[in-house]
């Protein structure tokens, strides 16, 4: 029995010694491993702590904060402590449903900057209409067919500008109920089609930019033919059009803005504001978390934002974040610091209501375009 446990006080006496001895030399090969991880990605992945959550942890641990900002209330530390355990955000009930209900994906859009009225229950929806429905070709309704061609007859001015705009649609086939003749559809997947669609407002916008100056390019490709080529779903549209984006970037004059024109899912009492008594689809910016050029995405958005919210006001939604596992959250905005996700109204917004939009937006671009030239002259 003494022999037993001499031997077993051995054993313990080496392993105290050989433990701290294996960690040193296994923690730094882990760590070499582990990917970098930069303040911006640690605040968007991480739980979402208050100014008052932060200030509590930091004065926990230095007596000093909390002797200089007497009389703040504390917030419970218990459940900050089960925030940051559980990743459950008890103000958001999307942090406990958003991963179990597939309708409540929008729990992967974060709002970066509201607009009039934008919270977490009217953000950006995607629809996903079967093959056979994208690949429908309708004409275009009379009325909203007559206003199209009122202003695309307007004369524009011949562009100066030495880099050029390139507008896009990922989705090309995303349509709007009236501009089919269509009214009274719940199915909102059903505003979608092969010929009138989307690409008429990536026109139009173009037509208004040039007309302000600017050297923009439009790309008409139907990308539900080309998925149906290549057999592939709706959910792989981003792989076709980051193919287009780096075409265009490699042309011999390389655009300085991508703009891919999208068309909401939400109903037309979210998508439509009325300035001054002019009627307007209300224009909504998307930008994905999940690239290296966040930051400057988002800054060119805010620009955007801003000078409609002065100019235009209630016509934006704002600015929204998009990331996880059920979202794109790159949306080939990793190839350019200045490149947008831009939702033009939803499927219930008309022509003249669009028309109005894409004048406010051609404005809110132009802007900024020749503000950046003219600090890019002077430097």
């Amino acid at each position: 029995m003494y022999i037993q446990l001499k031997a077993s006080r051995a054993r313990s006496m080496v392993w105290l010694f050989v433990r701290p001895l294996l960690f040193s030399l296994v923690a730094p090969l882990v760590i070499a491993n582990q990917p970098s991880l930069s303040f911006n990605q640690l605040g968007r992945n991480g739980p979402s702590l208050s100014g008052e959550q932060l200030f509590s942890l930091i004065s926990s641990e230095y007596q000093y904060f909390s002797s200089v900002m007497p009389g703040r209330e504390e917030p419970s530390m218990l459940g900050l402590g089960a925030e940051l355990a559980t990743n459950i955000r008890f103000d958001d009930i999307r942090s406990l449903l958003g991963a179990e209900l597939p309708g409540l994906q929008t729990y992967h859009a974060h709002i970066l900057v509201a607009g009039d009225g934008t919270n977490f229950t009217n953000l950006p929806i995607e629809s996903s209409p079967p093959m056979e429905v994208l690949l429908t070709e309708r004409e275009m309704a009379q009325e909203e067919l007559a206003i199209l061609n009122e202003e695309k007859v307007k004369t524009p001015v011949t562009p100066h500008s030495k880099e050029a705009i390139f507008i896009y649609h990922t989705h090309s086939y995303e349509s709007y109920f009236p501009l089919l003749g269509l009214e009274n559809m719940e199915n909102a997947s059903r505003a979608s089609d092969s010929k009138t669609n989307i690409i008429l407002i990536g026109e139009l916008l173009g037509n208004k930019l040039e007309e302000n100056g600017i050297n923009t390019i439009v790309d008409k490709t139907n990308m539900g033919s080309v998925l149906k080529e290549r057999g592939w779903t709706t959910s792989r549209a981003y792989t076709v059009s980051r193919e287009i984006v780096k075409s265009a970037m490699g042309g011999v004059e390389k655009p300085a803005y991508y703009l891919d024109i999208h068309r909401d899912a939400l109903r037309k009492d979210q998508t439509t504001v009325s300035i001054n008594n002019v009627p307007y689809a209300k224009v909504a910016f998307v930008i994905g978390e999940e690239n290296p050029d966040f930051e400057q995405n988002a800054a060119f958005a805010l620009k955007l934002h801003q000078y409609l919210e002065e100019k235009y006001p209630g016509l934006s939604r704002g600015l929204i974040g998009k990331q996880g596992s059920d979202v794109n959250g790159v949306y080939n905005q990793d190839l350019t610091p200045h490149s947008l996700i831009v939702e033009m109204g939803g499927v219930d917004n008309n022509m003249e209501e669009l028309t109005h939009a894409v004048e406010a937006l051609a404005d809110a671009i132009s802007d900024y375009y020749w503000k950046a030239e003219k600090v890019n002259g002077e430097n």
